[in-house]
């Protein structure tokens, strides 16, 4: 019997997560197998749909973090534990966390761009035993803004953190500045093996990407994920299209070697 791929099913809303006035984590009921970096159409009748990434996942739920931005996640924040919402996916690739095991791991990540790769930190730091070190650098612009308190407080136990924000001078709990400023304190014990995860705005990921180049991680020894605005998901439409790669097929999540030549 064939399958609709464009035909999405209705997920319940299991719990609501506040972060910021504008981004809610919706953990959804859902059972299947999801990557760190994969995404969801995510859609409500008359309203439309929007490609989300996953955040992090269980046996039971998948997590979208959401920022009320347009007219579809303004509609989304409407429904609450109970309601019901319409899926289609999971999409793309995702991060392979087995091509990071056994290494020395360094995610960098800003804004929004940490809900793609809040699966891959919350794995290493949750199985300390799989990976040689895990440092996590991430920012945001305000206090205000920053997602994933808990987590990061988690992560802190098990896995260096550095948390960047703009922030009040008597603030002790973060630190000022880009995270580019803090790559180039980076140790490693042989840094040809470290492997990197980038997430975040182009501006941010491109710096952050040469920083790491020139503590001498190789090219294909670093991640990064492709925001574009992907509506089919299936590779059709053409909207994510870069050349002759479909964003929404061959990633989101590219290895640099190959993502480092797509440019619109």
């Amino acid at each position: 019997m064939l399958k609709n791929e464009y035909l999405p099913f209705a997920s319940e809303i299991k719990e609501v997560i506040k972060h910021t006035a504008t981004e809610y984590t919706f953990r959804m009921a859902y059972s299947g197998t999801v990557k760190p970096g994969q995404f969801f159409e995510v859609s409500l009748p008359k309203y439309g749909e929007a490609p989300i990434s996953i955040s992090g996942s269980g046996p039971d739920y998948v997590d979208l973090t959401i920022r009320r931005v347009g007219r579809v996640t303004r509609e989304v924040f409407e429904n609450y534990v109970g309601d019901k919402l319409f899926l289609r996916g999971p999409y793309g690739n995702g991060f392979d966390l087995e091509q990071y095991k056994g290494k020395d791991i360094v995610v960098i990540a800003g804004g929004t761009g940490v809900s793609p790769v809040r699966g891959v930190i919350d794995y290493f730091a949750r199985h300390p035993q799989e990976r040689k070190s895990l440092t996590a650098i991430v920012g945001f612009k305000t206090p205000d803004d920053i997602l994933f308190r808990e987590d990061i407080k988690a992560w802190q136990q098990t896995a260096k953190v550095i948390l960047t924000v703009d922030c009040a001078p008597d603030d002790t709990a973060c630190q000022i500045g880009l995270v580019t400023k803090y790559i180039p304190e980076l140790k490693f014990a042989e840094v040809e093996k470290a492997v990197a995860v980038v997430v975040g705005p182009p501006a941010m990921m491109r710096f952050s990407v040469q920083g790491l180049l020139k503590l001498g991680l190789p090219e294909d020894h670093i991640w990064i994920s492709q925001e574009r605005k992907m509506c089919c998901g299936l590779g059709k439409c053409g909207h994510c299209k870069i050349g002759k790669t479909y964003v929404c097929l061959d990633g989101p999540v590219f290895n640099y070697r190959d993502g480092k030549s797509l440019l619109d």
